[in-house]
């Protein structure tokens, strides 16, 4: 697929997703981007399982209707509904954010002692649960469902005094676990890095997703290193959302940058 020139094709719940396509834009070189944030339908965590993979199915025709040569499941409340369904039924390949992420963890984690945190969905699915079995039996792993850090993300709020309060009540589960790594089990999260860090202390590893599924995104595509020589082709990143297109861009900037200037509505009705 190296020579292949239709875009990726990305989505998420809302804006975490960015966090992905800024890695992708960064590791593979000379791919074109497709990505849509359902923010007309935000948040997925809450939602039931049924629910979501029901949103999945809806967002991924309209990606095929991009004719996007992959789909990247750039959220994990999505990758834990829907990403084996997706697999059987799409004739592209899929890539998902929970395998990449603790993959990455069991490479930096000393003791095997690693946490994870995420929405109430993907918590309650069991899918870090099962993937972590299926990687390596000696993980041991402690999870905890931060719902509101979601909410505060796409209002742009990552550090206020409020975020900090919420953090080291949500987090104390897996502080106190004695975890020396943490998974960022939602793309939005590492927007939070910061007050993440400053409660669970310096001698916790935070590992966030992002990069791992870049990185296999360009594996899955064959694609050459991104310090390989190739043409000077412009980028194409397509935007679209189910909500405001202003509040889009505006807030996309901050998990993405300056490549996020036209975003096309979208509405399901």
């Amino acid at each position: 697929m190296r020579n292949d020139s239709r875009p990726i094709g990305v989505f998420d719940s809302g804006l975490g997703g960015l966090t992905v396509v800024r890695a992708l834009l960064d590791l593979v070189p000379g791919a074109d981007v497709v990505y849509f944030g359902d923010t007309g339908r935000f948040p997925y965590g809450p939602k039931p399982a049924d629910e979501v993979l029901k949103y999945a199915l809806e967002i991924v025709d309209l990606l095929l209707e991009e004719e996007v040569r992959m789909v990247v499941v750039a959220c994990n409340s999505a990758t834990a509904a829907a990403l084996d369904q997706l697999k059987e039924r799409l004739d592209v390949p899929v890539v998902g954010v929970i395998e990449p992420g603790l993959r990455a963890a069991r490479r930096v984690t000393n003791t095997g002692r690693v946490g994870v945190i995420g929405t109430v969905g993907t918590i309650a699915s069991g899918a870090y649960q099962r993937a972590a079995a299926d990687l390596d039996v000696d993980l041991d792993l402690a999870c905890a469902a931060c719902p509101g850090f979601v909410e505060f993300v796409e209002q742009g709020d990552v550090d206020s005094d409020q975020v900090h309060v919420l953090a080291e009540r949500l987090l104390a589960p897996v502080k106190q676990a004695g975890v020396d790594t943490l998974v960022l089990g939602c793309t939005h999260y590492p927007l939070l890095a910061r007050t993440i860090a400053d409660v669970m202390g310096p001698d916790v590893v935070l590992v966030s997703s992002a990069e791992e599924t870049a990185f296999e995104v360009r594996a899955e595509l064959d694609e050459p290193d991104r310090d390989a020589p190739g043409p000077e082709t412009p980028r194409r990143v397509k935007f679209m959302t189910s909500g405001d297109p202003a509040t889009f861009r505006e807030l996309g900037a901050r998990f993405l940058g300056p490549e996020v200037e036209r975003v096309e509505a979208w509405s399901w009705s």
